[in-house]
């Protein structure tokens, strides 16, 4: 039945999911090249306009909105796990007849959004020991010789963890619910 618990769970996550492709994973702040404001970057899953702003009062400084200037090299890896997770999870959301293929299913769903989870703080955010990540890419503008500031605890990052808790419950809601099966049908 679709309306039972982990359905509900498997949906939630479904959601959370979907919305990874519309919230930022990282924002970045670094002070602009007068030092009197700050600029702000985003590393977001899929292409969208970004917005250079800075918060100066001089009016030399430039905003600049358009494409983003820096990509992250791969990050065609992160949306086609995030892609392949929200297909498996709505798939297995109609496996209910078929309890014990939705548990694999949503154990593999638990299974890929942990790679993903890795691949966000340990590749994409700041790079494997500082090297090939967003922020490096960042730093090779030289739009400041000051540090950057990374704020990673953005909806971006926060939705996969939520996943993944969800993936744990529809999983041991679909467990319970196959052991209750097996003890009535032993009973019979």
């Amino acid at each position: 039945m679709i309306q039972r618990i982990q359905s509900f769970f498997l949906v939630l996550a479904l959601v959370g999911i979907v919305l990874l492709f519309r919230f930022p994973i990282a924002i970045y702040t670094m002070p602009n090249m007068t030092g009197d404001g700050e600029i702000t970057s985003e590393l977001r899953l899929t292409d969208k306009e970004s917005i250079y702003s800075s918060d100066s009062k001089d009016i030399a400084n430039i905003t600049y909105v358009g494409q983003d200037l820096v990509q992250l090299k791969g990050k065609w890896i992160l949306m086609t796990i995030a892609a392949i997770i929200g297909i498996l999870a709505l798939v297995s959301i109609f496996l209910f007849k078929n309890r014990v293929l939705q548990m694999r299913i949503v154990a593999c769903c638990g299974m890929l959004n942990m790679v993903y989870l890795f691949l966000i703080f340990f590749w994409a955010i700041n790079g494997s020991g500082g090297s090939g990540g967003y922020m490096e890419a960042l730093q090779n503008l030289h739009l400041t010789s000051e540090a950057v500031k990374v704020n990673m605890w953005t909806p971006g990052t926060i939705i996969p963890i939520v996943t993944l808790v969800l993936f744990y419950l529809s999983q041991r809601s679909i467990k319970k619910d196959e052991m209750k099966v097996r003890a009535a049908d032993r009973l019979r």
